[in-house]
């Protein structure tokens, strides 16, 4: 009866048991000669040296256990340093760094090379161009739009109005005396402002 439990019985997987042969350690505790084969936390109050962690202790099978059995992670702390540490969130008042995009952040040394496809160079020009206070949002071509009005982000309807009609002026025949080497510059201003009359951050 007893073979057919032992045979029932699970076994630990000798994947996880911890055992680190051939390590040539030996135990760490007083008068052991067995090979240390086990890891433990080094010596409490240790903390870091000047090269890092203290290296960890290496026990016999015997003694880690024993050791694990009288571990306590808390010995040596105040009770204001134990609830600090059982808070569900431990560790994440460390300050990081934000994954948002901010405004302080800057696009790469290499986003200057030159990328005459425009493939990477793109988009961290659009994250250095200057977004409307309102919040509106400005697609590319918007800003493509503004580029030839040659207006700032910010800038609200009757600015828009003012600015295309004084480009308007500039550029038609009429007012350069019949001269039509204006023109594509004329239809280009006209496009712009169409585009950005009828975009969300006009409406």
């Amino acid at each position: 009866m007893a073979r057919e439990d032992d045979k029932n019985r699970e076994k630990p997987s000798p994947r996880f048991h911890g055992r680190v042969e051939g390590s040539g350690r030996a135990c760490a505790e007083a008068g052991c000669d067995a090979p240390g084969e086990f890891r433990a936390p080094p010596a409490e109050g240790s903390g870091y040296g000047s090269e890092g962690p203290r290296p960890y202790r290496w026990f016999c099978l015997d003694h880690v256990r024993a050791f694990n059995a009288r571990y306590n992670f808390f010995t040596g702390m105040s009770a204001e340093e134990i609830h600090a540490q059982q808070r569900p969130f431990a560790g994440w008042e460390r300050e990081t760094r934000a994954f948002a995009h901010s405004g302080g952040d800057v696009p790469p040394k290499w986003a200057d090379f030159s990328d005459p496809l425009d493939a990477i160079g793109a988009r961290f020009r659009r994250a250095a161009e200057p977004a409307r206070a309102d919040g509106r949002p400005l697609s590319e071509l918007d800003r493509r739009s503004l580029k030839v009005l040659g207006l700032a982000a910010d800038v609200d309807r009757r600015g828009l109005r003012t600015r295309y009609a004084e480009l308007v002026r500039k550029y038609h025949p009429d007012r350069n005396g019949g001269d039509r080497s204006f023109e594509t510059k004329l239809q280009e201003v006209i496009a712009a402002y169409t585009q950005l009359k009828g975009a969300a951050a006009f409406a």
